[in-house]
């Protein structure tokens, strides 16, 4: 009995799974991109891509869903896509945020990667719209040479095509990189194409089937430092007494063209644009406003180089390393600070308790390859649960501190690959009984009493053998 109903939603799930790939490729067919616009800036280590497209419908059934192809060399090291359609005529538009979500289709052409881009509304026959993209690009200029010497510039290879990967039909299309100067060694042709200054353009191209791929290489100077954090730990605690303490380890390295040869002191002081153009001296990090009790040290002790700007909005820590660091060259360090609790914890209509606290790293113009973001809640909170923007690793762990009996609960985060566009605010949900806030303060009272009364037995007992 049971083989024939198995059978049976076998079979159902077999005709759901083809209907499904039948409707995709049917939008697939019925839509075109009349006129695309590509814009790539190199000026940082974080390759930052615009991408204009107006999209029609030129099938029958309305479609709600539009695909974005990558190929597989850029989706290892896609950060965020982000999609945005522009509502309203004028000056009355307005730019409307998309869902946005990876994609696996079967078949796809030399294992090309998707994402789908939902509407906001469905696209009716003969209808179009225009849709605005930013994705970021992590670890994708290559150094080339691989070691430089103290004095040379860092040129870098950057690779993708002329063509906008796509898996509709697309009219009309260009592409612009800009790059951080106008010392550019080589770069693809693909007629036409031409340079300008830091603009290299190419294009305009007409009607291009689907998937038309065209590879370009761009050889180009790039002194700008390739701050690279593998590995960064961020512990924020909460204390119902007032205070929310953050701790941030960091291990820091520059993934630029390694550096060959002795580093000198004394040419990197006297002429540091030239003899370490591309070393990376000083960090910025945004740290919330009202921060207090900051400080930045090693394992050998503190560091003195740092600078604290504060005012009503935000707070900026200038700190600078123990050493200049040039390719390959690591450092690790921490950076701590107080925040007060009644700017980040709030409670619900439910007398449930959260935490809103921003996700991501402070130091700006850094990319993060994994990121751990713990939060330490109070002893004897309950259910906790935290919502994040984007997907994210969670798991609960314990930890003991002072005078804690039972532990306090922590909420776990793990994500990899991140980019300033990540640092956007979470929540860590929690219930709390205000009881619990006395356990340590009864806790501390009773070993006073217990030592006095201690103290008054031992005063008042006679331990003498003579009477």
């Amino acid at each position: 009995m049971e083989a024939p109903i198995r059978a049976r939603e076998a079979l159902g799930f077999i005709l759901f799974s083809l209907l499904f790939s039948i409707c995709r490729s049917s939008s697939l067919n019925h839509l075109l991109i009349s006129n695309a616009e590509r814009r790539i800036d190199l000026s940082s280590h974080i390759v930052k891509v615009f991408l204009t497209l107006k999209v029609e419908n030129a099938g029958s059934t309305p479609t709600s869903e539009v695909l974005l192809s990558f190929p597989p060399t850029q989706a290892d090291h896609l950060a965020t896509v982000e999609a945005l359609v522009t509502k309203g005529k004028r000056k009355k538009t307005t730019l409307v945020r998309l869902d946005v979500k990876p994609t696996e289709l079967p078949d796809a052409p030399n294992d090309a990667k998707y994402f789908t881009i939902y509407l906001a509304n469905p696209l009716k026959s003969g209808e179009s719209t225009t849709i605005e993209v930013l994705y970021l690009l992590t670890h994708s200029q290559e150094p080339f040479p691989a070691e430089i010497a103290q004095s040379e510039s860092q040129l870098v290879y950057y690779r993708d095509s002329a063509l906008i990967l796509s898996p509709y039909h697309i009219k009309q299309q260009a592409t612009f990189i800009k790059t951080p100067s106008t010392k550019v060694e080589s770069f693809t042709r693909v007629e036409p194409s031409n340079r300008a200054g830091t603009e290299i353009k190419y294009g305009p191209y007409e009607d291009h089937p689907p998937y038309s791929f065209s590879p370009i290489l761009i050889h180009f100077e790039n002194n700008s430092p390739f701050a690279v954090v593998e590995e960064l730990v961020r512990e924020v605690e909460i204390s119902h007494w007032g205070n929310l303490q953050v701790t941030e380890q960091y291990t820091l390295v520059h993934a630029g063209a390694r550096h060959k040869g002795v580093f000198s002191r004394v040419d990197y002081q006297s002429r540091p644009t030239l003899n370490g153009a591309s070393s990376l001296r000083y960090l910025l990090a945004r740290l919330p406003p009202r921060v207090h009790s900051v400080y930045y040290r090693d394992e050998i002790g503190n560091i003195s180089s740092s600078h604290l700007r504060t005012d009503s909005r935000k707070s900026e820590l200038e700190i600078e390393p123990r050493y200049p660091l040039f390719g390959g060259w690591k450092a690790t360090f921490v950076i701590g600070y107080g925040l007060p609790l009644q700017d980040f914890l709030f409670e619900t209509s439910d007398d449930r308790r959260y935490l809103n606290f921003t996700f991501g790293c402070p130091l700006l113009e850094t990319v993060v390859d994994k990121l751990t973001v713990k939060v330490v809640l109070p002893e004897g909170s309950k259910d906790p649960s935290a919502v994040v923007p984007f997907p994210v690793e969670q798991h609960l762990e314990t930890k003991y501190s002072y005078l804690d009996v039972v532990g306090r609960t922590v909420v776990v985060m793990e994500k990899k690959n991140l980019v300033p566009a990540h640092n956007s605010h979470f929540q860590v949900y929690y219930t709390f009984k205000p009881i619990f806030m006395l356990a340590e303060p009864l806790m501390l009272a009773s070993a006073f009493f217990l030592f006095f009364v201690a103290c008054v037995a031992y005063l008042h007992i006679d331990l003498s053998i003579r009477k």
